[in-house]
Formats: structure tokens, C-alpha cells, sequence
């Protein structure tokens, strides 16, 4: 189960290293994307920001795809987004 607890754990290994390959070696029982913060439709807001990433919940309880969710229950992993210099 991911928390808000796990999520700013996660965010201080991403101030490390924000690839996905190295956030699964230190949390491996959860699912790990990336990409551009461009990429995340503007209706899902950041469960939390750090200085250059965006992180975003998202569920496979479907089953069949993943997608980006706002609750913690049932969420299965994180999205890092990386946040564009503009």
C-alpha cells in the first residue's frame, strides 16, 4: 500500500537518482514510471513536488491498463515526472 509517508520517502530517493530503474531497487514492491510533467493531463494534480519532479499515483486495478489516480487506496505505483525549464 503506498501513503503519503512512502510518497515523500520516494521523493527524497528521487533527489538522488529519479530514474525508475533506481527508485524500483529501493522500493521494489512498487511500480515506477517516467516522464514530462507535459505529459500528465492537467485535470491530476501532484501528490507531491519536489524541486525538479512532479509524483503521481497510478492504479492497475483494472487489470488492464495503468492510469493515474488521486487516492492511495489502490494505487500501486508512482509516476516521476520531470518538470520542464521554461
Amino acid at each position: 500500500m503506498i501513503t503519503p509517508k512512502i510518497v515523500a520517502q520516494v521523493a527524497e530517493a528521487a533527489c538522488l537518482n529519479p530514474a525508475a530503474a533506481f527508485l524500483r531497487t529501493r522500493f521494489p514492491e512498487i511500480h515506477f514510471s517516467e516522464c514530462s510533467a507535459n505529459d500528465i493531463n492537467p485535470r491530476f494534480q501532484p501528490v507531491l513536488e519536489i524541486e525538479q519532479y512532479e509524483l503521481y499515483l497510478i492504479s492497475g486495478s483494472t487489470g488492464h491498463c495503468l492510469e493515474l489516480t488521486m487516492e492511495y487506496d489502490g494505487a500501486t505505483g508512482i509516476i516521476v515526472a520531470a518538470k520542464d525549464d521554461e
